[in-house]
């Protein structure tokens, strides 16, 4: 299955209008985030284009990698309804909520920009393909 995320990936996307942040409802609480994405790997694109991918592993750990960059473990945790992310070597927490949309979550960043809107665009069960330093080399 992972030639899913890789095929998809490659696909072009249509771009679609992300709603407006002010009609996407209730935030999803860390309860519901969590019984969604825990044993997924969710795709993510940012108007139409694929953005990265995260695998939701138990007990609150992620393993994130932007479109053709290495993957990073990490680990969320839930701050006054915002679920953040603090990745390994990076201190600094990533903060999001997300929402359910009509065809999966969409992430709005709490940042200088929070305009910008990700879209899950594919998930499946099975785990990212990350490959370790200099492999091949």
């Amino acid at each position: 299955m992972r030639p899913f995320l890789l095929a998809l990936a490659l696909l072009p996307l249509p771009v679609l209008a992300d709603p407006p942040p002010a009609t996407l409802g209730t935030p999803l609480t860390a309860t519901e985030f969590d019984n969604y994405a825990t044993g997924k790997t969710l795709l993510y694109a940012e108007g139409g284009a694929v953005w990265g991918q995260e695998q939701y592993l138990p007990d609150h750990r992620v393993l994130w990698a932007f479109s053709g960059q290495p993957c990073e473990y990490g680990s969320w945790h839930e701050d006054n309804g915002a679920i953040c992310f603090v990745y390994d070597g990076k201190p600094d927490p990533n903060c999001w909520l997300f929402y359910r949309g009509t065809q999966g979550l969409i992430a709005q960043f709490l940042g200088s920009d929070s305009a910008n809107l990700l879209s899950e665009v594919g998930q499946t069960s099975e785990p990212m393909n990350c490959p370790g330093p200099q492999v091949g080399v």
